[in-house]
């Protein structure tokens, strides 16, 4: 009988140690969750409305009527700092009792007189030099301006961005004589953070007010970034419009003393500057003793979004020109998704005369799109008469026959 009551004993200090050691190991968990990080790259807030990682669990939702916004205002501590989006309102408004930021009135009550004012105080000459003034007779070819906000949140090691609004926007629908606007943003030049405001339906003059908060960028390294804002306009039945860009670099602008706000003149988009075309790897060998012409198309890389919904589908097409009349065609197979694709696909072209003076090839690279034509995504020409790399190729397959040489080539425009 005493050997029952002993194991019970032990049995029930055991459960309430194991119990007691889950507890504590729980609140272990929770405080170092608190106090961590958070592991999002970016932080998007849509109209003022908070969604910063700590505050996930407050239920703040879009819509919340007046009661729970200030219950949710009480519960958070005074001392928390999530970018001064807390005293916003639903419509992303500030109150009056909001502080100044470097003496400044507020982003909302802004008008472009006093961005034009707040600009000449608080940025370089440098960027001053790259607005662009629009005299009376250039007013037909105006794309608008672009209004945003820039700070650096030193506590969080999080660089903020607000796009808040576009202003003077062209009609790219020519019947309703309006626009479907959003912008696209990168920073670059690692162009590793991407983002995107939400569509606004037709209107010139859209209202975004939303702020974009990347986390894990050194301060020190603010000044080796630019940031590239793409405006464009939403179409249901094809690709979409682009209206312009806009080109910031960060070289000169302090953010240590708080919100810089800016504005700048959307310019017509440089295709060949913003984004370029991509490069491909071809290698290439001429068999003199058979008059034949090895072509191997290895890979691409960097090549552009051609498609709305997110990359390209490429793959190659490759003419054979001789005294600029094609006498045969070959293709690679279509990779899906991707901006750097491997074919390693080998062609065998005959060539018609002996040598390789007349000849020429001309590499297409095309984005597969079964509903619509297939777009051009970059071109490339090898021959005697061509320019850069792809006359430097030439001449080297042309001197050393047999021997299979690779080398990178940018892509031009289709």
């Amino acid at each position: 009988d005493e050997i029952p009551t002993v194991v019970g004993i032990f049995s029930a200090f055991g459960l309430v140690f194991s119990v007691s050691l889950f507890a504590w190991i729980c609140c272990q968990r929770k405080s170092s969750k608190s106090n961590k990080t958070p592991p999002y790259k970016f932080v998007h807030v849509l109209k003022g409305v908070d969604i910063y990682p700590e505050n996930l669990s407050s239920k703040k939702k879009f819509g919340a009527d007046d009661k729970s916004e200030e219950k949710n205002k009480s519960a958070t501590p005074k001392n928390s700092l999530h970018l001064d989006l807390e005293k916003r309102d639903l419509n992303g408004n500030f109150p009056k009792t909001t502080p100044k930021i470097q003496s400044s009135p507020d982003l909302d009550n802004l008008s472009p007189k006093h961005f034009a004012e707040r600009k000449k105080d608080s940025v370089s000459p440098d960027s001053l030099k790259s607005i662009t003034s629009l005299s009376s007779e250039d007013k037909q070819d105006k794309l608008g301006t672009l209004f945003f906000s820039l700070e650096y949140n030193f506590e969080k090691k999080a660089f903020v961005v607000n796009i808040k609004e576009a202003r003077g926007l062209p009609a790219m629908d020519e019947q309703s004589m309006t626009s479907d606007p959003y912008i696209k943003m990168t920073i670059l030049p690692e162009k590793k953070h991407k983002v995107k405001t939400r569509v606004l339906r037709k209107t010139l003059d859209p209202a975004f007010d939303e702020t974009f908060t990347f986390y894990g960028i050194p301060y020190s390294q603010i000044q080796d970034l630019t940031l590239h804002f793409m405006i464009l306009s939403f179409d249901r039945f094809s690709r979409d419009d682009v209206i312009g860009e806009v080109l910031i670099p960060l070289a000169g602008i302090e953010l240590s003393e708080g919100r810089l706000l800016m504005d700048r003149e959307i310019i017509k988009r440089n295709v060949r500057k913003s984004s370029g075309r991509g490069e491909l790897l071809i290698s290439l060998c001429y068999q003199s003793t058979t008059n034949t012409l090895t072509v191997v198309v290895l890979k691409a890389r960097h090549l552009p979004k051609s498609d709305v919904s997110g990359l390209s589908d490429p793959y190659v097409k490759v003419n054979l020109y001789h005294a600029k009349k094609r006498i045969s065609k070959k293709k690679t197979h279509v990779k899906k998704c991707t901006p750097n694709a491997v074919f390693n696909e080998l062609f065998v072209f005959d060539i018609p005369c002996e040598g390789l003076d007349d000849i020429s090839i001309e590499f297409l690279v095309l984005d597969s799109d079964r509903g619509s034509r297939n777009e051009v995504i970059g071109r490339l020409t090898l021959g005697s008469s061509a320019e850069g790399t792809g006359g430097e190729h030439w001449k080297e397959i042309c001197e050393y026959p047999r021997r299979q040489i690779a080398k990178w080539h940018m892509l031009c425009d289709g």
